[in-house]
């Protein structure tokens, strides 16, 4: 992610943006120091191609993909390396539906990137412009609040949230104290360079012992860019993902009457007799959220969730977002009157063992 290959990207993504009449590309990123140096050549590789560009400044992955819609966008783009140290960065794209653009068009991005585009800049005269979208948090938070029934409030429910220094830093716990909750927030000072250490969902030890120590209801740490969550209930204890999912999945069934549901091939192989049990058609895919929309979209699943975190309402959201999900886990809790325990207990994972196998690539061959 050096300075050149970022500006030559950014006139690869251009070069396809433009393709449609007033082209306008938004831009956010997390909190990582890399994403200055990401944004401001990424940036002058849009508007050198005639690309007007909004930018967004720091906001999680699902809220480039709300606004891409909301502001009729051509293209959105999230600078982020997600989960990684500060150390990474990367580039997520969404097309103007908030949808990660497909592999063949990724593929074909990536040969403009080492192509010659110096003879598709545009003139001075139609250089793209750059402008600061005013509000762009307010949209997010008032969107994630819209998500949540009307009819319940938060108050009472005491919640520790973990933004883990990254891009939701300023909106986690703003999201749940506006809903009427007593927030303790944590991971939600970045300095640029403690984006995902020792705190999210990556590290949920402090989140656990905040927990505790504040007795709080439940606890919900998030990562880098925001589109994983991982929880723990009242106890301290952490949540199998997939018992998130299969939770959201009862209650879904029960009061929506959803019929199909979609998970990886990382998930309980449980799920399946606990979805046929429910009623619910369970589809699986490979691994990894775009491959999870994928088949969400085929088979018209209500609800899709990885085991590590990324869980997508269908309803809401085109992407896993972390805040939408943690808001239908606290619904859930409200409507049922139950504790965090009681509702991630309903559904109990097959013990598995998952390892990574060192190769010698020699060898192989």
């Amino acid at each position: 992610m050096d300075p050149i290959t970022v500006l030559r990207l950014g006139m690869a993504i251009g070069l396809e943006a433009r393709k449609k009449v007033g082209a306008r590309v938004v831009v956010g990123k997390d909190t990582r120091i890399s994403g200055y140096m990401v944004e401001s050549a990424l940036v002058s590789g849009l508007v050198a191609m005639g690309v007007n560009v909004g930018l967004l400044g720091p906001m999680p992955t699902a809220a480039i993909a709300t606004l891409v819609r909301n502001l009729r966008a051509s293209m959105g783009v999230v600078i982020s390396a997600s989960h990684n140290s500060y150390l990474d960065n990367g580039v997520k794209i969404f097309d103007g539906e908030g949808i990660k653009i497909p592999l063949e068009l990724e593929e074909m991005l990536e040969s403009n990137v080492r192509a010659e585009l110096s003879g598709n800049l545009a003139q001075v005269r139609d250089m793209g412009k750059v402008y600061r979208i005013a509000g762009a948090v307010g949209r997010y938070i008032e969107f994630v609040k819209g998500t949540f029934p009307k009819k319940l409030k938060l108050s009472g429910m005491k919640i520790v949230v973990d933004c883990a220094n990254g891009a939701a830093y300023h909106i986690g716990g703003e999201v749940f104290w506006e809903l009427g909750a007593d927030v303790v927030v944590i991971g939600n000072k970045p300095d640029g360079l403690n984006i995902n250490h020792n705190c999210g969902s990556l590290h949920p030890e402090g989140m656990v012992q905040k927990v505790l120590e504040e007795r709080a209801d439940i606890g919900i740490a998030l990562d880098g860019d925001a589109d994983r969550v991982v929880v723990c209930d009242e106890k301290g204890r952490l949540v199998d993902g997939d018992q998130v999912i299969a939770s959201i999945m009862r209650h879904l069934r029960v009061s929506k009457s959803i019929t199909d549901a979609a998970v990886t091939t990382m998930s309980s192989k449980s799920m399946d007799r606990y979805a046929r049990e429910l009623g619910v058609r369970l589809h699986r895919s490979e691994v990894g959220d775009r491959h999870l929309v994928d088949t969400m979209r085929q088979h018209s699943c209500s609800v899709g969730g990885e085991k590590s975190g990324h869980i997508i309402l269908w309803e809401h959201s085109t992407t896993s977002d972390s805040l939408v999900a943690a808001l239908q886990i606290l619904s859930i809790m409200l409507l049922e009157n139950k504790s965090a325990s009681s509702i991630f207990s309903d559904f109990v994972p097959m013990p598995r063992v998952h390892r990574d196998i060192p190769i010698a690539w020699g060898l192989i061959a």
